[in-house]
């Protein structure tokens, strides 16, 4: 009796992709499954795959012949290999060229690229997708664009992000008075500071709502290559925003604001907009990728890029505590009907015993 072998293999290791790739390697690893996850070092520092049962291999983020050995390697003897976003399915590739081990890829998030680059994206895309046996998407419009680039079988397949646990209690003042929120509207957003999560337009609504009394505090917490540039704009500015960089407590600093804000160009099954939901934290969002599905009722969406329009909404919001409540409680309500890790771990399941064709005799 043989376990099913599956390998995970992630690229830079989004936020979201890493955790999706977590829980399914917990819940694979529960089921009887052989998993072996395959990230650059540092994502392993960040979430300890091997706390899940899964067997641990370091492969850096490169196409260089030393990467693809070393991930060619990894993959001998799997069943199914399956690849989170596009650099790593393109790379798995590379990897199981002129092997028949079937290969599923789950594309988490949407990119964005100008010029030359964008016909790179474009060839970069159709590359992973035809590549892939099926390529799992969060949501319909990923689906709608795996098929245009040639996906053979595309398919929704929402990935639950893993639920937060609270260390305090919730809308815990501590938490306000850390921010600098005691007696005034504390806004949270989170994310990666790149151009594609609309942080510059959420700066320009700042500016916008400046003229609130009280002056409500936005709080950005993430990293990226774009901090200087934004702290930069905060001074100048004089704008009431504080980036507080990459925090392992955000469930409890969400829980603790009046609202959550979500700027950005695509999103998919958004991490903030789950959590903002889950806890009942009113959420303002811009109207894109897997936003308004996800979501449904229980958002105030808005525009992509238009500042006014976030700024006028949140304010509407602030002063408006009724709405803010049936927001809060349409949003638990909403996250009720998600589905859970184990729904998502038991479809990915079926999609690997659907491809894998395991000898008879193997059980699980």
């Amino acid at each position: 009796m043989s376990q099913l072998r599956t390998v995970q293999v992630l690229g830079g290791g989004s936020a979201g992709s890493s955790a999706h790739v977590s829980s399914l390697a917990a819940g694979l690893v529960a089921r009887g499954v052989q998993v072996t996850v395959c990230a650059p070092p540092a994502v392993d520092h960040a979430y300890d795959f091997t706390a899940t049962g899964a067997r641990f291999l370091p492969v850096p983020r490169r196409s260089d012949p030393a990467a693809v050995a070393a991930l060619r390697s990894a993959c001998a003897g799997a069943d199914v290999v399956h690849a989170h976003g596009l650099h790593a399915a393109s790379r798995t590739a590379l990897a199981l060229s002129g092997r028949t081990v079937p290969l599923v890829m789950t594309w988490h998030t949407r990119r964005y690229a100008e010029g030359a680059r964008r016909q790179i994206l474009h060839l970069l895309e159709r590359r992973a997708v035809r590549a892939a046996a099926v390529v799992l998407a969060p949501s319909s419009d990923l689906v709608d664009r795996a098929r245009g680039r040639g996906a053979r079988d595309a398919r929704l397949a929402p990935a639950a992000a893993p639920v937060p646990r609270l260390a305090g209690a919730l809308h815990d003042g501590k938490a306000r008075a850390e921010l600098g929120a005691v007696e005034r509207p504390l806004l949270m957003a989170v994310g990666s500071l790149v151009p594609h999560h609309g942080f510059d337009t959420l700066l320009d609504a700042a500016r916008i709502w400046r003229g609130l009394d009280p002056v409500p505090l936005l709080v950005i917490a993430g990293e990226g290559r774009d901090r200087a540039a934004l702290q930069q704009r905060i001074r100048d500015e004089e704008l009431p925003v504080r980036l507080i960089g990459s925090r392992d407590d955000v469930g409890e600093l969400l829980a603790a604001a009046d609202l959550a804000v979500l700027p950005s160009r695509w999103e998919g099954r958004s991490l903030l907009a789950q959590e903002a939901l889950r806890l009942g934290v009113p959420l303002v969002a811009t109207e894109v990728g897997g936003v308004p599905e996800l979501v449904g009722e229980a958002a105030e969406l808005v525009p992509f890029g238009n500042a006014e329009a976030l700024a006028r909404t949140v304010a509407r919001l602030l002063g408006d505590p009724e709405r803010c409540a049936l927001l809060a409680e349409a949003g638990r309500a909403q996250a009720a009907g998600w589905p859970t890790e184990d729904d998502t771990i038991a479809h990915v399941l079926s999609v690997y015993d659907e491809l894998a064709q395991p000898a008879p005799g193997r059980g699980r």
